[in-house]
């Protein structure tokens, strides 16, 4: 496929949403208020808007490879911060995806050049679990379940972020949710993570402003 096919689609999309709205990209382009911001993989197979069911402005999106939420990645913080405190957003989703790339890699042993320090925090994801791993002999499953492990450290992360705190502290906003996408039926799958009880279980260690007793409240709305 060249450019040009691209550039007639992108003729019938403007047809076709005139067709439905008139004033579609007037309204598009007075600006967003999404209540979602999506973290998910860059794999091309992946499409947040479209496995959501959502219209353009209704979710913020960030991705890269496998997903990743890593503390010194200037990219994701700047996206975090901007859906937290410009934004606003309800809710932030990590969706991991079955079949990922990345995460085959992270469980291989190969040198992947530019690639290997990005995937070092997925390789930390796989030593953290490597028991509950390296214990299931079927490849495919063990690649499934790196997925889901990983979707937890990542929403573990965020809860480690200092724009994410002050928000929980003033609103009890974003709450996080933990959700893979099976490619091979294009089923969504929540995790049903209990970020609020993982919270509590590391607080002393990563809350930025330490409290005389534990905010039970806000606990409960993450």
């Amino acid at each position: 496929m060249d450019t040009s096919r691209i550039f007639e689609n992108n003729k019938r999309w403007i047809a076709e949403r005139l067709a439905l709205d008139p004033d579609y990209f007037k309204k598009l382009a007075e600006g967003q208020s999404p209540e979602f911001l999506y973290i998910g993989c860059s794999d091309s197979r992946v499409s947040a808007e479209e496995l959501m069911g959502l219209q353009p402005g209704e979710v913020f999106v960030h991705r890269n490879i496998a997903n990743q939420v890593v503390a010194t990645d200037n990219n994701i913080n700047s996206v975090i911060q901007f859906a937290v405190e410009r934004l606003r957003v309800k809710h932030i989703i990590v969706c991991g995806h079955y079949e990922c790339g990345g995460v085959r890699a992270a469980m291989t042993q190969s040198d992947m050049g530019q690639l290997n320090s990005w995937l070092q925090n997925l390789r930390d994801v796989y030593r953290l679990h490597r028991h509950e791993l390296n214990d299931i002999k079927d490849d495919r499953k063990r690649y499934d379940r790196l997925v889901e492990l990983n979707v937890l450290e990542q929403c573990m992360n965020i809860i480690k972020i200092d724009h994410v705190q002050r928000s929980w502290s003033k609103s009890g906003y974003p709450k996080l949710y933990g959700w893979v996408f099976d490619l091979r039926t294009g089923r969504l799958i929540d995790l049903q993570l209990d970020m609020g009880k993982e919270f509590r279980e590391v607080r002393a260690i990563y809350d930025l402003k330490p409290l005389n007793k534990p905010d039970q409240d806000q606990e409960r709305r993450i």
